[in-house]
């Protein structure tokens, strides 16, 4: 198969919508790119019909390349334009895609076939293709992990922690408020104390913080409220378990459930290279056995996600020698 330049490989993958859940087409199709290539490639199945994809070109990688195939809604295509992709997915992270495998190929060109990639689903909602992936790690050194860093390795990332926050009340007539309860008001006083408790901080990665993202509760406007819940996630600094010991005086109104924790990460740094503390989170807590993490990436964080996603060529382009960069620097202590 010829090879697609970059910015066509990139733009093939964003062009396909990878919704996370619907990540089949767009890994069948990288595949099948990759065996044209001649790498040795692996389909592993993971739950919905979707596959993670591993391409090596030696049985066992030293460096792995890695980042997600899946993407936030909603899809829409890409264009070039004014020296940027955009499109969804262009930062977040086809673009690294087109970046890596590129970064793998001229490797292979230089002689080097120590160096393996690694495509996972569903990143965007749990990290479910990267848990998967785990049970079958090649016994690599290091796993430089995909992200929109601004072309900076990242010293460590923010965890997340998400909790529900539930209330309970006892439902009553509107016209009859002393008769019942109303679970919504506790929530609103739960959600207002959370504002005023101290969270936890570290030198590094700075003071916990969180996002109410989801509330719902009530039956009708004329029902006082037998129940209400609200989703809040936290960007953690330290363990789940010091945020929620810090959330003791909310249980007077609200039971509170952990329903998902990704730790924070501290990751190796190589000089030559600047470097940043992020506050997202990533597959690499999750991807444990695939070697020491690194975490690099063009593209910024704050046009993931974003109507306007986009990536600047040029940064796409110098993502790939920085692929190659930090691969070479990684490689040489292990011999031929």
């Amino acid at each position: 198969m010829d090879p697609l330049s970059l910015v066509d490989l990139a733009r093939a993958l964003v062009d396909i919508d990878s919704t996370t859940g619907r990540e089949a087409e767009a890994c069948a199709f990288l595949a099948g790119y990759l065996r044209g290539r001649g790498f040795r490639v692996s389909e592993q199945p993971v739950e919905g019909g979707r596959v993670n994809v591993t391409a090596f070109l030696e049985p066992d990688p030293v460096v792995v390349l890695s980042t997600h195939l899946d993407c936030v809604p909603p899809f829409f295509p890409s264009r070039v334009e004014g020296g940027r992709l955009h499109g969804r997915g262009a930062c977040d992270a086809k673009g690294i895609v087109a970046a890596q495998v590129t970064a793998a190929e001229r490797l292979r060109g230089q002689g080097e076939g120590r160096v393996g990639l690694l495509f996972v689903v569903g990143e965007e909602r749990g990290s479910d293709g990267a848990a998967a992936a785990d049970a079958i790690a090649p016994g690599s050194r290091f796993l430089i992990d995909g992200e929109p860093t601004d072309s900076r390795l990242g010293s460590a990332t923010r965890g997340t922690l998400r909790l529900r926050l539930a209330a309970t009340g006892r439902a009553a007539h509107s016209s009859q408020p002393q008769l019942g309860v109303s679970a919504i008001d506790a929530l609103v006083d739960a959600l207002v104390e959370l504002r005023r408790l101290p969270l936890p901080e570290d030198p590094e990665l700075g003071r916990t913080f969180y996002t109410t993202g989801l509330i719902s509760g009530g039956i009708a406007p004329n029902v006082v409220s037998p129940s209400a819940e609200a989703e809040v996630l936290f960007r953690t600094v330290g363990p789940g378990d010091e945020v929620i010991a810090r959330l003791h005086p909310l249980r007077a109104r609200v039971a509170i459930e952990r329903v998902l924790e990704v730790p924070p990460v501290r990751m190796r740094t190589l000089p030559g290279f600047e470097t940043a503390v992020f506050a997202f989170t990533t597959d690499i807590p999750r991807l444990s056995r695939w070697g020491e993490p690194l975490l690099y990436g063009p593209g910024s964080i704050l046009l993931a996600h974003t109507g306007d996603e986009h990536v600047e060529i040029a940064e796409l382009e110098a993502a790939v020698d920085g692929y190659v960069r930090l691969a070479a620097a990684l490689l040489p202590s292990e011999g031929r």
